[in-house]
C-alpha cells in the first residue's frame, strides 16, 4: 500500500512537472511571436542585383577586346583570339580602338566598384516596441558611406505609392513624416512589381496604422 502511494505521488508530480514545463514553453512561443509581431524589417537590395552584374561583363568584356585590338595595330602583334587587327593603322582607327577600351576599361571598373560597395543597399526597420522608423543606406566610400535616419513613429502620418506606367516605368513606396518628406522605402533603379508594391504598401500600413495612398 505505501509502495503504491509512492508511486501515485511520484507520477503526480511527473505530471505537474510536465504541465509546468509546457505552460513555460507556451509563454516563450508567445512571448517571440509577441517580439516578432512588434518589429517589421525590410532587407533593400542595392547595386548587387543580377543585371548589374550582367551589364559589368559586358562592358568589361568589351572593353577589353577594343584596348587588345588597339594595343595589336601599334605593336603589329595579334593579342585577340577572334579576330587579327594587325593589318589596321595605329592612326587613325588603332587609336580610335585604343580610347573606346580605355573608356570600357574605366567603366568596367567603375560597375565593379559600385557592385563591390553594394551602392543603395541596406534595411527599414519599423520598431513598435522602441517607436522609432530606421532607414539606413549604403552609399560611396567615404564620410556618407552610410546614411541612417530615425523617425518617431508618432511622426509617421502616411505612406505613398507612386505608380508610372510607360517607357520609364516608376514604381515607389514613400514614407510622409511631419519632419521629411517623402523618403523612399523600396529600391531604386528597378522597379519592384505592382503586386509586391501593393502587398507591401498594405502590410506597412496596417503595421504602423496609417493611411496608405496612392492605391
Amino acid at each position: 500500500m505505501g509502495s503504491q502511494i509512492k508511486k501515485f505521488g511520484v507520477n503526480e508530480r511527473i505530471s505537474f512537472d510536465l504541465t509546468l514545463l509546457f505552460q513555460i514553453v507556451k509563454k516563450i512561443k508567445h512571448l517571440q511571436m509577441t517580439t516578432k509581431s512588434k518589429t517589421l524589417r525590410w532587407e533593400i537590395s542595392g547595386s548587387r542585383r543580377i543585371s548589374n552584374y550582367i551589364w559589368a561583363v559586358i562592358v568589361t568584356i568589351g572593353g577589353i577586346g577594343f584596348l587588345l585590338s588597339g594595343l595589336s595595330s601599334y605593336w603589329k602583334i595579334n593579342l585577340l583570339l577572334v579576330s587579327d587587327t594587325t593589318n589596321l593603322q595605329f592612326i587613325p582607327q588603332g587609336i580610335a580602338l585604343t580610347f573606346y577600351g580605355v573608356a570600357g576599361c574605366l567603366l568596367a571598373t567603375y560597375l565593379w566598384l559600385v557592385i563591390l560597395w553594394d551602392v543603395g543597399g541596406g534595411y527599414n526597420e519599423f520598431n513598435q516596441e522602441t517607436g522609432t522608423v530606421t532607414i539606413s543606406r549604403s552609399g560611396f566610400p567615404g564620410k556618407n558611406r552610410c546614411v541612417k535616419v530615425s523617425i518617431p513613429i508618432e511622426e509617421v502620418q502616411s505612406i505613398r505609392a507612386e505608380i508610372k506606367e510607360g517607357l520609364n516605368p516608376k514604381r515607389v513606396l514613400y514614407l510622409r513624416s511631419q519632419k521629411f518628406r517623402d523618403i523612399p522605402l523600396t529600391r531604386v533603379g528597378e522597379p519592384i512589381a505592382l503586386s509586391t508594391l501593393e502587398n507591401q504598401g498594405a502590410e506597412l500600413a496596417r503595421f504602423l496604422q496609417v493611411p496608405l495612398e496612392g492605391l
